[in-house]
């Protein structure tokens, strides 16, 4: 499968091509819809939130509830559209007008894509780089990796994730029985956070990082239970399945760092409290009796469940803002504001299990190749069986 998206931050809408999706697929508008509704929640979001209320619209490669085989296109309006037609709108205008509207941005946020962006592309308003690189595009990412979740819950593999840091705060380790315990445990809380005495502590320091105008990050985990053995390659770089996550989870906006598994901990313990020992029994085949390498072992899946973390940097706009200069006049100045929340870890969750629910359905597809869903449940199904008997 493969994904194009479009569209700016304030601009008419958001929009994904999504080719290569097996066809008897059934898929639905609530089905994403619930997935672009979780994005928007969580504990420290902003106004934006507020005005925008996501809802896909499904325009091709789906016809009475099942997919056809061709490709599939998602539609997210921007509400805020009608506030910013004229500032956004494709026709040219005049200095006049231009100069009239005073949204012309010179002064490059630190942190963000504005100044590096201006300068490849040769923009003297910066606004043309900060519409595009707004986490706002991950809208219609996480619509596709929706559609990610679809196709792996038809196959048997379940994704959730949950917030381990936001603000230096750390969560206790709290145990769950299943992916769906998982599910339940981290929607009951605001901060999408298991430990209930963290999340409360996770809150208060998002209160006042936004009372100082200021922001903060935090790490997140994905777990992806149910996947075949063997997804991934060990024979070329490129398709080591770890790595197509890694390079997947760093591409979310402000994402600044990827471990599988125990990850940097690995460095500080011997191998013996690293690896994970082999076992077998007539009910489940192969499994491990830890699961300290996250599921992988050379570049394949190993059938334990994948355990993915990602750290979010806190978000560069901010309401104290740093020194930057005017790329008209060289003159210090603090960087400009746009609308913007003070903590977005809870939404980055949502924003990572579908990431990473797109790369591991994606290697499915890949190593079960098929144009029907129900000759790749088949497949998948045949592929489990074979493993426990190898």
């Amino acid at each position: 499968m493969r994904f194009l998206t479009a569209g700016e931050s304030h601009g008419p809408q958001l929009t994904a091509i999504i080719e290569g999706v097996p066809a008897q697929l059934p898929l639905e508008a609530d089905a994403i819809n619930a997935e672009l509704a979780r994005r928007q929640g969580g504990y420290g979001r902003g106004r934006r939130m507020q005005i925008e209320q996501d809802r896909v619209q499904i325009l091709s490669g789906v016809r009475h509830g099942l997919t056809t085989g061709a490709p599939i296109t998602f539609v997210v309006e921007n509400k805020d559209w009608k506030n910013w037609t004229k500032i956004m709108g494709a026709e040219p205008i005049t200095q006049e007008e231009e100069e009239k509207m005073r949204r012309r941005l010179t002064r490059p946020r630190p942190g963000h894509a504005d100044l590096n962006g201006a300068i490849k592309y040769g923009h003297r308003d910066m606004r043309n780089v900060l519409e595009r690189s707004s986490a706002r595009e991950t809208t219609v990412r996480v619509a596709c990796g929706a559609l990610a979740k679809v196709i792996l819950k038809e196959l048997g593999i379940e994704v959730a994730g949950h917030v381990l840091e936001i603000g230096g705060i750390e969560a206790k380790q709290i145990s769950y029985d299943s992916i769906d315990e998982l599910k339940i445990k981290s929607e009951q809380s605001q901060v999408r956070c298991l430990d209930e005495e963290a999340s409360t502590k996770m809150m208060k320091a998002i209160d006042e990082a936004k009372q100082d105008g200021d922001s903060i990050g935090g790490v997140v985990e994905v777990v992806v239970a149910g996947v075949p053995i063997g997804l991934g390659s060990h024979v070329h770089y490129d398709r080591k399945l770890d790595g197509k996550l890694a390079g997947a989870v760093m591409s979310i906006n402000a994402f600044k760092g990827v471990e599988i598994g125990i990850g940097f901990e690995a460095a500080r313990l011997p191998g013996s409290q690293v690896h994970d020992e082999i076992q077998w029994n007539e009910e489940d085949g192969y499994t491990r009796k830890t699961n300290r390498l996250g599921g992988f072992e050379g570049g394949m899946t190993n059938g334990m469940p994948l355990v993915i973390k990602g750290v979010m940097k806190p978000i560069p706009t901010l309401y104290k803002p740093l020194k930057s200069v005017d790329i008209d006049s060289k003159e210090a100045f603090d960087a400009g504001v746009e609308r913007s929340d003070s903590c977005a870890i809870p939404a980055a969750s949502v924003v990572c299990e579908n990431v990473v629910a797109w790369e591991v359905a994606n290697a499915v597809l890949e190593m079960f190749h098929s144009d029907q869903l129900p000759i790749l449940q088949d497949q998948v199904k045949r592929h489990h069986q074979l493993t426990k008997e190898f």
